[in-house]
């Protein structure tokens, strides 16, 4: 049999989104290297340095291993050579504490964290897995092998009997993987053995370099972190289940995929005209999300649909922070005139399918 620490069961897989089947921001971003930030599959953040002299595209890639049907695909686009002491390559998942209770950490219960995911590149290569523990400034890190196959990889962590993690929706851990790094991560002597206070040197030693060539890629799906010593069997779970703990960190409105071609879709239920240039307009969001959200970004063509007319939106939608909370959202959109204050208008996509705004409750 296959004895966990307290391990096994459903909900056993802490990742979000692990097989990659969620991409509500797009599944195609470019010219990534220097800037931080959610591009493709949700909850996977890339954390670069502004001194990168590499680039990549990400994207969410149908290559998978047999039982899926997705991976986040990198490809180099412009190689690296010349490597400055703060660059750095980081894919990673960022956790909230209340989720990572069952590992119990910091406490004489302390269980092992088993890490498993399934990988393949165009070249052999060596990169690095970390659990960073960022509340106590504690990490541990594994090195780990790519081949041009699909390959499952297994990695375990020992228990860590200090710092504990708080009970809340506050971050509290990172897994990074490490695909590219300068001296300030990889000048000293991999912590492969236990948890320890961090010392940045320590952390990606001996990885190969991302950048070091344009015909780099790197293939990830099958992502499972859980308590053990031994890795089960991916957790699979139904789409919607995965959509709506998305959902809880980012939400895409309108919220569904627009295959239909409608192009006038509302973005939200309701709406009450102002003034005769600003309307609000306010829906209850699907799943409570972890904090109140923010505008991340927005795309696209707008308009407010008011008495049969319409009135096309002249300046950026904005979050009406005094009424939005993390079950509300409440947007207000000016147009340059022709509405009636009190009647009521809703915000719609103005004859453009792929309209369309991020909200952000991110890590």
């Amino acid at each position: 049999g296959n004895i966990n620490a307290g391990g096994g069961g459903v909900n056993r897989n802490v990742i979000i989104n692990g097989a990659m089947n969620v991409a509500q921001r797009g599944t195609s971003a470019t010219g990534l290297g220097a800037t931080d930030g959610y591009f493709t599959c949700d909850r996977w953040h890339f954390n670069g340095d502004s001194s990168n002299g590499g680039e990549f595209t990400m994207t969410q890639d149908s290559s998978a291993p047999a039982g899926f049907a997705n991976s986040l695909k990198l490809a180099c686009t412009a190689a690296d050579t010349s490597i400055a002491a703060g660059e750095r390559l980081q894919i990673e998942h960022k956790f909230e504490g209340q989720n990572l209770q069952t590992f119990a950490k910091g406490t004489s219960d302390a269980k092992p964290f088993v890490l498993s995911f399934y990988v393949k590149a165009n070249a052999s290569a060596t990169y690095a897995a970390e659990l960073f523990d960022t509340a106590n400034s504690r990490q541990m890190t594994q090195l780990f092998n790519v081949t041009t196959d699909w390959t499952r990889v297994v990695l375990t962590y020992p228990a860590d009997t200090t710092g504990t993690f708080a009970d809340s929706n506050a971050e509290a851990m990172h897994l990074i993987f490490f695909l590219h790094a300068g001296a300030t991560y990889t000048g000293g002597t991999l912590n492969s053995s236990s948890f320890a206070s961090a010392v940045n040197n320590q952390r990606a030693a001996g990885i190969t370099s991302f950048f070091d060539s344009t015909s780099r890629t790197f293939f990830i799906t099958g992502v499972q972190l859980e308590v053990g010593q031994n890795a089960t069997e991916f957790e699979h779970e139904p789409f919607e289940r995965t959509l709506n703990k998305c959902y809880r960190y980012t939400q895409r409105l309108p919220h569904f995929d627009n295959t239909s071609g409608n192009s006038f879709a509302g973005l939200l239920p309701i709406g009450r005209n102002d003034s005769t240039t600003v309307n609000s307009s306010a829906g209850l969001l699907p799943v409570v999300m972890r904090e109140d959200p923010a505008i991340e970004s927005q795309s696209g063509s707008f308009r407010i649909h008011h008495a049969n007319a319409v009135a096309a939106v002249s300046q950026a939608i904005e979050i009406d922070d005094a009424i939005c909370t993390r079950g509300l959202i409440h947007f207000n959109s000016t147009v340059s005139s022709g509405l009636t204050a009190g009647d009521g208008g809703q915000l719609q996509q103005n004859n453009d399918a792929d309209a369309h705004v991020i909200i952000e409750a991110e890590l």
